[in-house]
């Protein structure tokens, strides 16, 4: 009888295990991040001439995971705000403290990957969409 109770008890334990809910994680979020910012960088880079020595991010603070659908998968609105070190040539770092995020993430159909979503600006009639980008 005390197989049977510890058996039940298990299973359930391992039922309840497999069925929690994959939500990204802070260092997932922050990857994301600096994905975004070296896009940013490379874009600013060209047109100003000024060339970057990279970036930290520090203070990172999730206050919104809002789960969603985006093209039949699983996705997250992860909103909150971090502090960025900008590494300037022949200057002090730059700091900008708390600022603002909001990233679009998808879980892909294997659950072993993430993409970052950047909605596509276009015709507000129509429906979204979405270019996307590995996070590694």
């Amino acid at each position: 009888m005390v197989r049977l109770v510890f058996t039940m008890i298990l299973l359930v334990l391992l039922t309840n295990c497999g069925s929690v809910s994959l939500v990204p994680s802070s260092e997932l979020v922050q990857k994301a991040i600096a994905l975004q910012l070296e896009q940013t960088q490379q874009q600013l880079s060209q047109k100003l001439d000024i060339e970057f020595r990279g970036f930290d991010i520090k203070r990172l603070s999730i206050t919104q995971e809002k789960p969603l659908t985006i093209q039949n998968l699983l996705s997250y609105k992860v909103q909150g705000t971090y502090d960025l070190v900008l590494k300037l040539p022949k200057q002090r770092n730059l700091t900008q403290p708390q600022k603002a995020f909001e990233v679009y993430l998808q879980l892909q159909r294997e659950r072993k990957t993430w993409r970052l979503l950047y909605p596509e600006q276009g015709s507000q009639n129509t429906q979204a969409i979405w270019r996307s980008y590995l996070i590694e």
